[in-house]
């Protein structure tokens, strides 16, 4: 990336941050007329979600300054909007929990907070709102820290999201390897023939949803009546080395060991560690290895097979 190239994405992002943080300021117009702070009513929202925690929690949660929580928490004891007492395990802490008071003090607030986003969001449709909603979860995703990979839940793909395959692989691997738009036209091919198939007894398809999110995906089309290959294997490269790729693999070798194959294939590049590693981990084994020219550029092409 050169200069330039980084400058300018820095600058969007603080565009972003300015005019987001103008449309949060505009979202909290309720707190003039209240007597709390945004922190303030960060810090009871916090309270309000569940069991009691320490004051060094909360900090670590919210991120705020030890010391300026210590004087807002003692605000709150003062006005009986939370309890503390001594943390059976550490002498040295206090659990706080909010008080009825506490609850009543904010829960008209968060009534106000969430009449405001749904006067914003009846603004857009409902295909608008969702792809602002998904919007956002990228960013949670992209920015914050990495949610375990139980939260991955693989479902058959929704309307559009094979088009998105398509569309993201593409992207990235002209950008990661200067692939060029024949790559694309192969993925486009193994989409259209697959949806228009629609066999489902032989061939399958499944997504990785982390949290609303599609994270990747497996395909299993059919060669001929005993061998059938996997395509399309894709996990979106911040949220690889969680076990995702392992969880897609083995549903895709379940499925195909159901659906009465012998023998199932997997076709990809040398370069492709992750690829290459999740078929090692499958327990494929390597059976060519070939330079051919594809997508532009002269590659190692490796056939893997798995007997089932």
């Amino acid at each position: 990336m050169t200069d330039s190239e980084a400058l300018r994405r820095a600058q969007a992002v603080r565009h972003f941050n300015r005019f987001y943080t103008r449309l949060i300021g505009a979202l909290h117009e309720h707190l003039i007329n209240s007597t709390f702070s945004l922190t303030e009513v960060r810090v009871l929202r916090e309270l309000s979600r569940g069991s009691a925690q320490t004051a060094s929690a909360l900090g670590r949660t919210l991120g705020i300054d030890s010391g300026y929580l210590s004087r807002l928490l003692t605000n709150f004891e003062r006005h009986d909007l939370i309890t503390r007492r001594p943390s059976e395990t550490d002498a040295r802490q206090s659990l706080i929990a909010i008080t009825d008071n506490g609850h009543a003090a904010y829960a008209p607030l968060d009534a106000a907070a969430s009449q405001e986003v749904l006067e914003l969001l009846d603004g857009l449709s409902t295909s608008s709102q969702e792809q602002l909603i998904a919007s956002m979860k990228l960013v949670e995703r992209l920015l914050g820290e990495k949610p375990p990979s139980e939260t991955v839940e693989l479902r058959a793909p929704q309307p559009g999201e094979c088009g998105w395959l398509v569309q993201r692989q593409a992207q990235w691997f002209a950008a990661q390897y200067g692939w060029d738009q024949s790559f694309e036209g192969l993925l486009a091919r193994v989409v259209a023939d697959y949806t228009q198939r629609n066999d489902t007894v032989r061939e399958m398809c499944v997504v990785a949803d982390q949290n609303g999110i599609t994270v990747g995906a497996v395909c299993i089309v059919a060669v001929s009546a005993t061998v059938a290959a996997v395509r399309l294997l894709w996990v979106e490269p911040d949220v690889q080395r969680l076990g995702i790729g392992t969880r897609l693999m083995n549903e895709a070798t379940r499925f195909a060991r159901r659906a009465g194959y012998t023998k199932l294939t997997l076709t990809t590049a040398s370069t492709l560690e992750e690829s290459r590693h999740l078929c090692k981990r499958a327990g494929f084994e390597l059976v060519s290895a070939a330079q051919e020219r594809r997508f532009g550029k002269m590659l190692t092409i490796e056939r893997w097979e798995l007997g089932l």
